[in-house]
Parts: structure tokens; C-alpha cells; sequence
């Protein structure tokens, strides 16, 4: 951090994976009802797989979703996590993946909104992580009647390709504001904003990424491999 000198080269779509699903983890950790075990996945790739691994250890889940584009896809995916604590099927429809279930992932890549309200049974918990800057996975209908959690408020607002759509559209379009937000998730861990305040209410986590993030996980994996003597010396 002092002079810039790279000390290491690292898989960065592992570690973004890793990242973004960790902090969706710590969401609904904080977020969702302690009651929780049913949850859809919307999304099969990299990021869909590392949801299901991780926010899946924060509640006693018991039954899971997913619904993809690829039903061969879904059905990989589902292989990967069916086992004896949990149930694990395959949908062939939005609706039907998240119909009275308690978390909600939507990891896509969609331009268009593919998650609305009326789908969803009160108390929801959503995680949404997908980036698309020509659409949005989320009605902003949705987005409007949820108590939203962000990363960041300068990234998750910021213009161009940075910001989300799935909260600047919502927006521009007058169904909420920027003050709506209720917080960042840092802030509900020093307790400055309250987390869910009743059973009934919708709880929306929106990542749009923080770089910053990326680079303390990557300085904790490198520590963690130093420390175990693994990675390869390599000199230039």
C-alpha cells in the first residue's frame, strides 16, 4: 500500500465471488428473520454458486430453490448442493422458486425485471448482486416498498457504470429517493441504523461491489497463505 510494488498475483474472479457472497451472507445474517429455511436462487453461474454455499451458513436452511435460464445448469447446481439436511429442486419458473420463501438471491445478469412484489410473502429477505448497466433485475415497484441496505451509498448511487440501476431508476422514475435507504450494512453493525424492525417487513441488500472490499480479501488470503506456505515464488 505504501509504493504500489505488486507482492502477489491472485485469481480475482475467485476472490469477487468469494467477496460478494460473503457480504450477502453477512445481509442476511443481520437482516433476515431468524426463522428462515427456505431459499431461492435465481441465477446458475459463478456467483449463484458461491450464494448457496455461504448465505446458506448464516440460517438453518432446509429447503432450496433455483430457478435459471439453463435448466442443464440449474441442474448441475443442484446436484452440487442436494444432501441429507437440505432439499434441493429445480423450478421452472421465477414465481416457483420464490414463492413463501424467507431469502431471496437474485444473481443475474438480466436487463429487464424479473423479481416483483407480488410474488414475494412478507418478511422476505433479498439479496441482489446482479449488474447489468443497460437494465435491472428488480421492479422498481419492489425496490420502492423494501427497507434497502447498500455497501456503499456513494458506489451503489454513483453514475455510469458504478451505480446500480436497480436504485437509480426507482428514482429517477419518483417511486423513492436516496434518503429511502434506510443504510449501509457497516452502519447497522455499529448499530447507527436499525436492522429489520418487524417480522412482516421486506429487507433488500443490493451490492454493487466495493473495490476495497476485493483488496482486504485479498491481503487476508495472502496472509493465510503465507502463514500456510503455500502460493509459488515467482521473480521478475
Amino acid at each position: 500500500a505504501v509504493t504500489g510494488f505488486p507482492v502477489a498475483l491472485m485469481d480475482g474472479t475467485a476472490i469477487t465471488a468469494e467477496r460478494t457472497a460473503a457480504g450477502s451472507a453477512l445481509a442476511t445474517r443481520l437482516l433476515a428473520r431468524e426463522n428462515s429455511t427456505v431459499m431461492a436462487m435465481l441465477g446458475t453461474g459463478v456467483q449463484a454458486e458461491a450464494h448457496l454455499r455461504l448465505v446458506s451458513t448464516v440460517r438453518a436452511i432446509r429447503e432450496i430453490r433455483i430457478f435459471g435460464r439453463s435448466s442443464g445448469k440449474a441442474r448441475a447446481l443442484m446436484k452440487r448442493f442436494a444432501g441429507q439436511d437440505v432439499v434441493v429442486n429445480v423450478v421452472s419458473s421465477v414465481e416457483a422458486a420464490v414463492s413463501g420463501a424467507d431469502v431471496v438471491n437474485v444473481c443475474t445478469h438480466a436487463s429487464e425485471p424479473i423479481l416483483s412484489s407480488e410474488w414475494l410473502s412478507p418478511g422476505v429477505h433479498i439479496n441482489s448482486v446482479g449488474l447489468n448497466p443497460a437494465g435491472r433485475e428488480l421492479a422498481g415497484t419492489l425496490v420502492a416498498s423494501s427497507s434497502v441496505y447498500v455497501e456503499y451509498r456513494d458506489a451503489a448511487l454513483g453514475p455510469g457504470l458504478a451505480g446500480s440501476n436497480d436504485l437509480l431508476w426507482p428514482i429517477r422514475d419518483g417511486l423513492m429517493t436516496a434518503n429511502d435507504i434506510v443504510g449501509e450494512i457497516g452502519e447497522v453493525i455499529s448499530g447507527t441504523v436499525p436492522a429489520r424492525q418487524v417480522e412482516e417487513e421486506v429487507t433488500l441488500y443490493k451490492s454493487v461491489g466495493v473495490g476495497v472490499q476485493d483488496a482486504v480479501a485479498a491481503g487476508m488470503i495472502l496472509d493465510a497463505a503465507r502463514a500456510a506456505g503455500q502460493g509459488v515464488d515467482l521473480n521478475f
